[in-house]
């Protein structure tokens, strides 16, 4: 796949070193310019690029970037064919996001950056914390393998 990561935080560069070393064509972007992605996020195999370039000829875009920060790539998102995945792996954070009215009245953030990039999004990535996510990986039927489950809530009468 061909795929562009905006964000080269702690989620950003482990998802570009893993997907690029699985065989992926990965480009990765930051706020601050291609010159500034460290050689080791690259060392798999992925290409440093400018955010505008991260988005063009890919089959999936992904958002690792502090969730705040959605609204500054909404236009980049915006000419992105809609047959390419939009994938967000940020959080909501009140503190640091400086409150979303919509998001505190209840809206989930998914919803929240669907409206906002105004096509459909998938979460993924954003469940497990950085440093597990970067270091704890293991080969299904390792007995020490980390894992996420679904919890189902049921509303009840």
């Amino acid at each position: 796949m061909k795929i562009g990561i905006l964000g080269t935080g702690n989620i950003g560069k482990t998802l570009t070193r893993r997907l690029s070393a699985a065989g992926h064509e990965v480009k990765a972007a930051n706020s601050r310019g291609p010159e500034t992605i460290e050689a080791d996020v690259l060392a798999s195999g992925g290409r440093a690029v400018t955010a505008a370039e991260a988005v063009v000829d890919v089959d999936a875009v992904i958002l690792s970037m502090p969730f705040a920060r959605i609204p500054q790539v909404a236009p980049l998102i915006a000419k992105v064919p809609a047959d390419t995945v939009v994938i967000d792996t940020s959080n909501y954070f009140p503190h640091q996001d400086n409150g979303i009215a919509a998001i505190e009245a209840g809206q989930a953030e998914s919803v929240w950056v669907a409206k906002l990039l105004g096509r459909p999004i998938v979460k993924a990535w954003n469940s497990v914390g950085a440093e597990s996510f970067a270091h704890r990986n293991k080969p299904a039927g390792s007995a020490d393998r980390i894992s996420l489950h679904r919890v189902r809530q049921c509303a009840r009468a």
